[in-house]
């Protein structure tokens, strides 16, 4: 009947039907008068009706980059013609209202529609498996009114309150006690926002602007500026709410919300915050003009102190430069220092003024507040708005000289100024002067082309990642395997874990020394007043009558122990973050206010039942089923790290002591583990290829493609961002910038005298690089030499001389060598003499002076054979003359003869680690760890195999960036490791974050067959899958010519095959 009622109002009027089709496939177009007889309907036949409220549908926006870019939505039909949507929902689609064009799917069958509403709507996908964060925060204005609306001094009447409860549709129709009774009833908006949160949450977070060195002093719990944020039992109780608690990160509100609660009440509670916060915003009102843009008088006066003692010292270095006095740092030109030193200066000016400023700036500031909600802008706009603009780059240098010797032509030549070069230090509210617009446009220019260039090159990468792992999915036995069932993994991600269940935890025992790891899960069975305080008087029997329990405990210990010791080799450095899921120190907030446990009284739970509900809960958490010592031995390593953290955090001690959980209290949480662990396992049917894939390639479309910045040591310029990371996942054979970071053992680590005798050895020394200058005399009787300063040496040679001084050639090369290079170096004159005769043998003769001479001086010459006086003229005709001869040697010498080092090695650069990953880390006898740092080399250019057979090298940290070395010297096991921790050297250095799952997978498609596939044509098109999946790659008239003339048969199991031939791919866990 509802139909036929749609039917008749036709297409002209809502809500009407365009189409019917009838089961023997006519339309009829319900738009043009149609006769009356064809309207009627029967079974079978099919309506296209119009789009109603309520209806799913699926909303997209390119570039697709990750699954979050199309989503389930439900329709709201509202009047002209714009898609509208809740703004927490464009940053996973990454839209804005600027005229962004988006695609409505709409689905045409009941099995759509129920796989669109329970997989694809917004809500389920909060969550990404990307890096098991939110995607979805609060954005913009409800984000500023929050931060405003939790500040401890926001109270609102009883009229505004109960108004603004009226927005809330979970209110339960109580008003909550007013905080404050006289003179009259008043609430805090923290009290308004905590009855908006949704059921028991329990959360710790900060504030943006909550000071480090807080948490360990007086205030630990009493914040004195309200910015530790906690939330007990699904209230507020403290804390000043920003983007830190209802932002994307990982912990937030929201995340917790999603976990605890599941999803429809999550995307509730966003809806319910933005319309509560949104209308209180209605009565605080916050607007934004340019007196918030005005410091004080005396700040400006600051700024302008501060750039003009930038400025002199800016000229200091130059006269400096110009006097000679600069001394170029280690690896640095002349040129180079300077730069980086004017750098600085500028920079550190830029700060400094930035800093004054936003110091002038008051609480009551509508720029800082939406700075410090974390809604829009950040500290530099503000410094760059009210202090200076800063220095401007082209390339990540300064601005470069356009005309001759000089930027633009209003500047002197040759000035090497703060101004000529693009340092802008007007303000944008002062007002930037013609030429600082103009570099500044410089500037600006390079990000717009840099942006266009990117888009393509990671467009392209995103591709590539995705055909390659397409078809890799985990199939019913729990491995990961490709289309024509070749295995890449044995357990997804190692640990058959799902990437949205699992969240970041500590175990704690790790990084504790001896005695506090003692105190802190030890049980002390025999002290009788402890226990008397900790347990019942039932259970103090049982304890103190047997033997049992005592063993059971000190079993307990020995176990905890062993796996402290397990988890001191996993994590070397003391690293102890690990992501697994059920967060059990919240699930134990959470248990203690569901069973309202009372942390003072005397608990019912034995010892004993602790450690068997353990026991039990261990046994089944199972990542490999199966009871052969094989599956057992898997099922071990998957799960060891989960099983580490249960123990450790359910230890007996624990759990009587400091949680004082009751029985039932344990029970009940035991099996909530238990459950959450099951659900935390990953679906059969689940294309983890794909969520791989778009996992590294949504990342790669924010960094920036060619990043100027020296990284860590002084001049050593490092490739990063998208080049590396093309570099890396094609396998290049010679990548930009190769280098070896050398770790040294011994005394060399320790003492900076003995790792330059490591560097020099390793660095590549040519003559060239210690000759001062280099002459050519006709000298034709060696004893006395036409060069009086050598008279002296030359005649201690020729009294006793080692040749036939009448074979010897009129012609002299003289070498006059460096001395500060040579000390720099290690050299001795013997070394060089040594190296000419091995290279050259008898046909040079080479005198040299002594080490410690006035100037240190090698003279060779050459040996005539000699049968050659005897021989006929005319073979001499062809020889070359002395004098040329030597010109040739001279050439020969000094750019090819190595004197010391590996070719491959043009420098070596020495210097202490900043960072604790590059540190030497051990453990005291204390038991704690502790970072030592030593000296490192890291150089120019590779060759792994003969640095790591050097003496004081440590063979087992030294590794080079170049990935097809490390294949070549240590195999495909080192290489899966160095891909993945390659990958992550360029994601940190954004401060992305990838699920190590994604990566994992990653590198294992790439080494499964035991040899590096690239992810270009040559690495996917050489698999042996489907034809059809291969020539929806690349070549593709190459690759089905080839199929043909060998009869390949495709199984069609893959995606893109099924999809040519317009069939379902088997995928899914339907």
């Amino acid at each position: 009947d509802k139909m036929l009622e749609l039917v008749r109002r036709g297409n002209s009027q809502y809500p009407g039907a365009k189409y019917i089709v009838r089961d023997n496939g006519e339309r009829i177009d319900l738009r043009f008068h149609p006769k009356p007889s064809d309207l009627h309907l029967q079974c079978g036949y099919k309506v296209e009706r119009h789009v109603r409220d309520g209806d799913l549908v699926i909303f997209n926006r390119q570039p697709t980059l990750h699954k979050m870019s199309m989503m389930g939505h439900r329709v709201k039909v509202l009047p002209w013609s714009t898609f509208r949507m809740n703004l927490s929902c464009t940053s996973p689609y990454n839209a804005d209202f600027d005229g962004d064009e988006m695609n409505l799917h709409v689905p045409q069958s009941m099995e759509t529609r129920a796989e669109v509403e329970n997989i694809h709507v917004t809500p389920r996908q909060i969550i990404t498996p990307q890096a098991n964060k939110p995607v979805m925060g609060i954005v913009q204005d409800t984000l500023t009114a929050v931060r405003k609306m939790t500040k401890r001094d926001v109270f609102l009447e009883k009229e505004q309150m109960m108004n603004i409860l009226m927005h809330l549709p979970i209110w339960d129709g109580k008003m909550p006690q007013p905080c404050i009774l006289k003179p009259k009833p008043l609430w805090t908006g923290k009290q308004v926002f905590s009855l908006i949160i949704p059921g028991n949450v329990n959360m710790i977070r900060t504030h943006a602007t909550h000071p480090d060195d807080e948490d360990n002093g007086p205030y630990k719990w009493i914040s004195p500026g309200d910015t530790k944020v906690m939330v007990e039992h699904g209230e507020l109780v403290m804390g000043i709410l920003c983007k830190k608690t209802l932002g994307t990160s990982a912990g937030s509100l929201l995340h917790i919300c999603f976990l605890e609660l599941g999803h429809e009440v999550c995307g509730r509670f966003y809806g319910n915050i933005q319309t509560v916060v949104n209308n209180w915003l209605l009565l605080e009102g916050h607007s934004i003009g340019i007196g918030d843009t005005i410091a004080d008088p005396q700040t400006y006066a600051e700024i302008q102190k501060a750039i003009k003692k930038a400025k002199e010292d800016v000229i200091e270095v130059i006269q400096k430069a110009h006097n000679m006095d600069l001394e170029p740092t280690p690896g640095n030109t002349l040129r180079q220092t300077f730069e980086n030193q004017v750098n600085r200066i500028l920079n550190d000016a830029r700060d400094k003024t930035g800093g004054s400023a936003k110091k002038s700036l008051t609480e009551y500031n509508n720029l800082k507040a939406m700075v410090v909600s974390g809604s829009k802008g950040s500290n530099i706009n503000i410094s760059q708005v009210i202090a200076c603009v800063g220095q401007q780059n082209v390339e990540g240098k300064r601005i470069p000289f356009g005309f001759r010797k000089r930027t633009l032509p209003h500047f002197i030549k040759d000035d090497y100024g703060p101004e000529s070069r693009g340092f802008v230090e007007n303000s944008y509210l002062a007002g930037l002067t013609p030429s600082e617009f103009f570099f500044h446009a410089m500037g600006g220019r390079e990000g717009l082309i840099d942006t266009a260039v990117k888009t393509a090159e990671t467009g392209y990468i995103q591709r590539r990642l995705i055909k390659a792992m397409e078809s890799v999915m985990v199939h019913y036995d729990g491995t990961v395997r490709n289309s024509v069932g070749q295995l890449i993994q044995l357990r997804y991600g190692e640990d058959g874990l799902c990437g949205e269940t699992v969240e970041f935890q500590k175990i704690a025992s790790v990084d504790l020394s001896n005695a506090k790891f003692e105190n802190m899960f030890k049980f002390d069975a025999s002290n009788e007043r402890y226990l008397r305080k900790i347990f019942t008087e039932d259970i103090l029997r049982d304890l103190l009558g047997s033997g049992e329990v005592i063993s059971e405990l000190e079993k307990e210990w020995e176990q905890l122990s062993r796996d402290r010791e397990a988890l001191r080799q996993i994590f070397p450095s003391g690293e102890s973050k690990v992501v697994l899921p059920c967060n059990l120190k919240r699930m134990i907030w959470n248990v203690q206010k569901i069973f309202h446990i009372n942390k003072r009284a005397p608990t019912d739970l034995s010892p004993l039942r602790v450690i068997q509900g353990v026991k039990d809960l261990l046994q089944k958490c199972v990542i490999v089923a199966g009871e052969d010592q094989l599956s057992k031995q898997a099922n071990e390593n998957a799960t060891l790290l989960f099983q580490c953290l249960v123990r450790s955090t359910l230890c007996t001690k624990l759990v009587s002591e400091k949680f004082r959980l009751s029985t039932e209290a344990f029970e009940w949480l035991t099996g909530e583990i238990e459950n959450r662990f099951q659900q935390a396992q990953c679906q059969p049917g689940e294309m983890v290829g794909a969520l791989a894939a778009q996992s590294l390639g949504e990342p790669a479309t924010q960094m920036t493609l060619n990043t100027f910045h020296f990284a860590g040591v002084s001049s050593k310029n490092v490739t990063l961002g998208v080049p590396r990371l093309k570099e890396i996942i094609n396998i290049s054979k010679k990548p930009k910038a190769p280098s070896l970071t050398v770790f040294l053992t011994g005394a060399a680590a320790r003492d900076a005298e003995k790792a330059k005798n490591v560097l020099c050895r390793l660095e590549h020394t040519t003559l060239r690089k210690v000759t001062a200058n280099t002459a050519i005399y006709y000298d034709p009787d060696p004893q006395n030499t036409v060069i009086p300063e050598d008279q002296e040496f030359v005649n201690v040679y020729y009294e006793m001389p080692d040749f036939d001084p009448t074979r010897i050639s009129p012609w002299l090369l003289r070498i006059e060598l460096d001395r500060k290079r040579m000390t720099d170096k290690k050299l001795t004159m013997e070394q060089i003499s040594e190296k000419i005769n091995a290279g050259f043998g008898d046909d040079l003769n080479c005198i040299f002076n002594d080490d410690n001479a006035e100037k240190l001086v090698l003279r060779i010459r050459i040996m005539n054979s000699d049968d050659n006086k005897m021989a006929d003229e005319e073979e001499t005709v062809d020889k070359m003359e002395d004098d040329m001869f030597l010109r040739c040697i001279e050439a020969n010498m000094l750019s090819d003869m190595t004197l010391q080092g590996i070719e491959a090695i043009s420098k070596v650069y020495m210097h202490l680690p900043q960072t604790d990953s590059k540190k030497r880390i051990i453990v005291t006898e204390t038991g704690e760890f502790k970072a030592i740092a030593d000296w490192l080399l890291e150089t120019d250019g590779t060759s792994l195999m003969k640095v790591l057979s050097e003496r004081d090298v440590d063979p087992v940290r030294t590794f080079s960036n170049d990935i097809c070395e490390i294949f070549a010297v240590l195999g495909i096991e080192a290489v899966r490791k160095s891909v993945e921790k390659e990958m992550n050297t360029v994601l940190q250095f954004y401060g992305l974050y990838v699920n190590y799952r994604h990566l994992a997978l990653l590198c294992d498609v790439m080494t499964a067959k035991g040899h590096l596939m690239a992810i270009t044509r040559h690495g996917i098109n050489r698999q042996d899958t489907g034809a059809l999946m291969r020539c929806s790659f690349e070549e593709t008239v190459d690759v089905l010519m080839d199929a043909a003339s060998h009869a390949e048969v495709d199984p069609m199991r893959g995606v893109s095959e099924n999809i040519i031939m317009g069939q379902l791919p088997r995928m899914g866990t339907g």
